[in-house]
């Protein structure tokens, strides 16, 4: 079986920091190359990855600010299209673009769907429905008017997680800075909730993070650290009372939420998107509406089962159970 699989450019694959379709990609990609699958990824060329690499583009467009996004993306997509019959599946976490060139090859398209960025993208899925395969990465980010041949749960690598029966004091926000991540709301929750909150990850949205976040911190009882790689990332989660998720749009997964519970750290998260797919209720974290009912609920956190947590993730969200579903699905469609 001679797969390629095509992640994006935006950044590395796997992503040093930021980048969750990047990072899954990478994680498939390696779980196939364990399987002794023949696999080819497609990532920049500073990548990262036992398979055999493929690429025009040195670095991510968004870590080198002088190249162009669209024509990185378009010569890096056309760049597998033209090596197309070359393999026995293509296998793409790039979004819509690459849909576009389904009808000009042979060869047989995969895509997880990794969330619809608005829905006038539809029309591209729905124009090649039923010639590519489409794979949900929840139940709850699917289209109506779609049809799919399996949903996948993003997983995670286990090994780089660490319990921590014993966690610090703190609340944790880890996440993009930007209005749909509510990292503003965090803030809300953790001073009605009386407790130190940590802030971590990249700004997405400069404006936001100046007017709704930057006047809160003070060091104190908000920090901010900024971007985490693995091992802080690891130690942040783990030390953490709990993660708090206050997400103001429909999540289609939430790498975070699942890396928390992995660590033994419950989530309390507003009930949208995902996430009641993710967490469950009184055991994992808790499901909230708004910043009142979830500084209520920090009170109630010390209750969960951290233990519990782990073993939760463990079993539904590892990069073990997440290839074994792809292997399936490849099988599937190449066995027909």
């Amino acid at each position: 079986m001679k797969i390629a699989i095509l992640s994006p450019v935006a950044w590395r694959t796997p992503p040093r920091h930021y980048g969750p379709w990047e990072q899954i990609a990478s994680s498939v990609c390696e779980g196939m190359v364990k399987k002794g699958l023949d696999v080819t990824l497609f990532a920049t060329l500073d990548s990262v990855t036992e398979a055999k690499l493929e690429g025009v583009c040195e670095r991510g467009y968004e870590e080198d600010k002088s190249v162009d996004g669209l024509v990185h993306s378009v010569m890096h997509i056309s760049h597998l299209m033209e090596m197309a019959d070359q393999f026995d599946l293509i296998h793409s976490h790039f979004d819509f673009l690459p849909l576009t060139y389904s009808k000009l090859i042979k060869t047989p398209i995969v895509t997880t769907i990794h969330g619809f960025s608005s829905p006038r993208i539809w029309p591209v899925y729905e124009k090649y429905n039923g010639h590519v395969y489409y794979v949900s990465i929840s139940f709850s980010d699917r289209y109506d008017k779609l049809d799919y041949i399996a949903n996948v749960y993003n997983g995670i690598d286990i090994s780089k997680f660490s319990f921590t029966e014993k966690p610090g004091d703190y609340l944790l926000f880890f996440g993009r800075f930007h209005p749909d991540k509510g990292p503003h709301d965090a803030i809300n929750i953790a001073k009605k909730a009386g407790k130190k909150l940590i802030m971590a990850g990249i700004i997405q949205d400069e404006e936001y993070y100046k007017k709704k976040v930057e006047p809160h911190i003070d060091g104190e009882q908000i920090v901010f650290v900024g971007s985490a790689g693995p091992e802080k990332r690891n130690e942040l989660l783990g030390n953490a009372l709990a993660l708090l998720h206050p997400v103001f749009f429909d999540e289609p997964f939430g790498l975070s939420v699942a890396e928390a519970m992995t660590c033994g750290t419950p989530v309390i998260a507003y009930n949208r998107g995902s996430m009641h797919e993710l967490i469950k209720p009184g055991e994992t974290g808790f499901l909230v509406k708004n910043a009142e009912e979830a500084a209520e609920a920090v009170k109630d956190i010390e209750k969960i089962n951290r233990a519990f947590c782990r073993e939760h993730a463990i079993a539904n969200f590892s990069n073990e159970r997440m290839v074994d579903d792809y292997y399936k699905v490849y099988e599937k469609i190449l066995n027909g």
